[in-house]
């Protein structure tokens, strides 16, 4: 089996929030903050969808990876250094606002708790989602993803930085180098995150 990561197109963006959707639908985070299992990943999908949109694609970090048939089937959103993603701008709010609905404000905690938390120094490029169909884990999209966008930071000589939303993918960043710098609680009693942080290899 033959995979390929490429950039995003913009052409992309509908479908790889769907991916996206699909991919975070049994997520801690997006359980907590979508509970409506019926549409949490349609309404996760608005979301990422938005966010790709105005907050990633412009910066150039936005990798897909596809199949032999060239079916987009995962996705990694990267903020660049020296880019900020936790803030979402005015041309975002309508898609937020459809994605949250109720739970836009405790979103939008989240968002600052985040971004209060986030390391600032030194320069990095920040991983805020990865994902995969849940019908092709396993099958090394996600290591494909990881690897492309770390083979880059390995040869820029810049580190990278993460937030694992699941205690269980702990174990399998930590394959790529990261390691576990501390917890964060960003819903206040809700699901935990652990930061993550990758010094470069040479």
């Amino acid at each position: 089996m033959e995979i390929t990561v490429r950039q995003a197109q913009r052409s992309d963006i509908p479908t790889l929030g769907r991916v996206l959707g699909l991919a975070f639908a049994d997520d801690p985070i997006v359980t907590w903050l979508l509970p409506d299992a019926a549409s949490r990943a349609r309404r996760a999908a608005t979301m990422f969808t938005t966010v790709a949109r105005h907050n990633y694609f412009e910066h150039g970090g936005i990798d897909v990876a596809v199949d032999d048939s060239g079916d987009l089937v995962g996705v990694a959103m990267w903020a660049p250094p020296g880019h900020s993603s936790e803030h979402t701008n005015l041309r975002a709010l309508s898609g937020l606002i459809r994605a949250f609905r109720g739970r836009l404000f405790a979103a939008g905690r989240m968002a600052e708790k985040m971004a209060a938390e986030h390391p600032h120094d030194p320069p990095h490029w920040y991983l805020a989602s990865i994902g995969t169909l849940p019908a092709t884990r396993g099958k090394g999209y996600g290591k494909a993803l990881l690897s492309a966008r770390l083979d880059r930071c390995d040869a820029e000589g810049l580190p990278a930085y993460l937030e694992s939303s699941k205690p269980e993918n702990v174990p399998y960043y930590e394959r790529f180098g990261f390691e576990v710098t501390a917890e964060l609680d960003a819903t206040e009693g809700g699901p935990l995150m652990w930061k993550m942080w990758r010094e470069p290899r040479s």
